[in-house]
């Protein structure tokens, strides 16, 4: 009896203890369903945790708008990263597309810049600019008077800012082409003052300017060659030597080499850096009318009334002589390494190449005649110009009438030929000419009188400079736009 009680209630506790353990089995076989069961608790409570994470960042939304809006929520960080990583890559490859246009444009540039410079050593760079100049209105030419006697020559800086003009009164007077007011003045001084003077006592007939605006040479009928600083104007040193008036001076391109001609028949080269003289070239058998030269170790010369035109190779000391005018040569300018163009008291204007002996092409009276006592008399041409490098040249007169004018010509192919373009009057001797480098404007120097003499005098003449500028058809035209 007492037994069975005991059972009983150990049958009971046992009971309790199931119901509270409802879901844990009590046979051995079932250990691996345990197990499974213990597996998806975790599991659940892993997505469970998931879902609490998320729920800030995705916010419950109906499932249609769930579904369009899927591609921007549900991006992953390795997503993220991967597509802010094409991003940048993309970027990249733009800019190093934009730099290589870039830089294929700077070498195209350069490219072109090189081409230009090589096709402008052998001399056959000729840009056509000839075509698209206009004529220039008469309002639109300016004077600038100073110089009391008349004007000889004159430089344009590289910069295209001043003018520098020389005369008979032995002045050097510095404009601004802008404004035409006088930056500087070197006074002239009287014969006999030389020891005490600073600067030129005598005509001065020629100057030059080197290409990089540096220093300025300029030479007289004493024999003498001055060196300033073309900036201020401040005198340097003088370099004596010839025997002869100084008529003919330049720069080599590039360099501080000075070559200068004289009526003493001679060509000499210095170096003004240096402040040295070099060398003595011979062979012209008249007085030196006119000099020039470019970036190649050679000048080119005007022989006057020996009729020639010469090419001095300066390192091989030996010269190439030319002939085609019938009359006194008194100007000589290069167009390019291997073209020139001079102008003759016979009323002819030439155009040469360095490799023949006779003229390309030769305009007779390229400026017309005049009657003096019923005979008939061309027009001297007294000075000439070229825009380097193209196709545009100038030629100036001088004469005993008012009919002096400056006539611009346009080069044919190959300098074969010579075309008038317009021509534009001016009273007194056309003395000197020259181009702006950009070929904006043309600038020449007036006179009462021919430079290298005093044959004759222009009484109602002014002593001037004239700027005349050289506008081009897409530059009216842009005007005219604008207005």
């Amino acid at each position: 009896m007492s037994s069975s009680f005991f059972k009983k209630t150990k049958e009971k506790t046992k009971l309790g203890k199931r119901g509270r353990n409802a879901a844990a089995p009590t046979q051995k076989g079932d250990s691996g369903a345990k197990g499974k069961v213990q597996k998806k608790k975790h599991g659940s409570r892993y997505n469970e945790e998931i879902s609490s994470d998320s729920e800030p960042e995705s916010p419950v939304v109906p499932k249609r708008k769930q579904t369009k809006e899927e591609p921007e929520y549900d991006e992953t960080p390795q997503e993220k990263k991967l597509r802010l990583a094409k991003l940048y890559l993309e970027q990249l490859k733009e800019e190093e597309e934009n730099k290589a246009e870039e830089d294929s444009f700077a070498t195209d540039l350069i490219a072109g810049r090189l081409q230009d410079d090589v096709l402008e050593q052998k001399g056959k760079l000729q840009r056509f600019i000839a075509k698209d100049v206009i004529v220039p209105d008469a309002s639109e030419i300016r004077m600038f008077r100073g110089h009391k006697l008349p004007i000889t020559c004159l430089v344009i800086t590289p910069d295209e800012k001043c003018i520098i003009s020389a005369a008979k009164d032995c002045s050097i007077i510095k404009w601004d082409v802008k404004s035409g007011k006088k930056l500087h003045t070197i006074p002239g001084g009287r014969k006999g003052t030389e020891d005490r003077h600073v600067g030129h006592t005598a005509h001065i007939l020629c100057m030059a300017i080197s290409s990089d605006g540096k220093y300025l040479a300029t030479g007289d009928m004493n024999k003498l060659i001055m060196i300033w600083e073309a900036e201020t104007c401040k005198h340097l040193y003088k370099f004596p030597g010839h025997k002869g008036p100084v008529s003919g001076l330049s720069f080599r391109k590039g360099t501080h080499d000075l070559y200068s001609a004289s009526q003493d028949r001679s060509v000499k080269v210095w170096n003004v850096a240096e402040n040295a003289y070099v060398e003595t070239l011979f062979g012209h058998q008249d007085s030196i009318t006119g000099l020039d030269s470019l970036s190649r170790e050679r000048c080119v010369t005007a022989g006057g009334r020996d009729g020639t035109v010469r090419v001095w190779k300066i390192i091989e000391e030996s010269q190439l002589v030319f002939h085609g005018h019938a009359g006194s040569i008194d100007c000589i300018q290069l167009i390019n390494e291997e073209h020139m163009i001079t102008g003759a008291d016979d009323g002819s204007v030439c155009l040469w190449s360095v490799n023949k002996k006779k003229p390309l092409t030769t305009v007779k009276k390229a400026h017309g005649c005049y009657s003096d006592t019923e005979l008939e008399q061309p027009h001297w041409i007294s000075s000439v110009a070229a825009v380097h490098n193209s196709d545009l040249v100038a030629s100036g007169t001088s004469s005993c009438s008012h009919n002096s004018n400056i006539q611009l010509w346009k080069c044919g192919h190959n300098y074969r030929s010579l075309e008038p373009l317009f021509s534009v009057p001016v009273s007194g001797f056309v003395n000197s000419l020259k181009f702006s480098s950009s070929g904006q404007f043309l600038v020449a120097g007036v006179g009462q009188e021919h430079r290298l003499g005093r044959w004759w005098r222009l009484k109602e003449a002014k002593n001037g400079i004239y700027v005349i500028p050289l506008k081009r058809k897409r530059d009216q035209e842009a005007d005219e736009t604008d207005d």
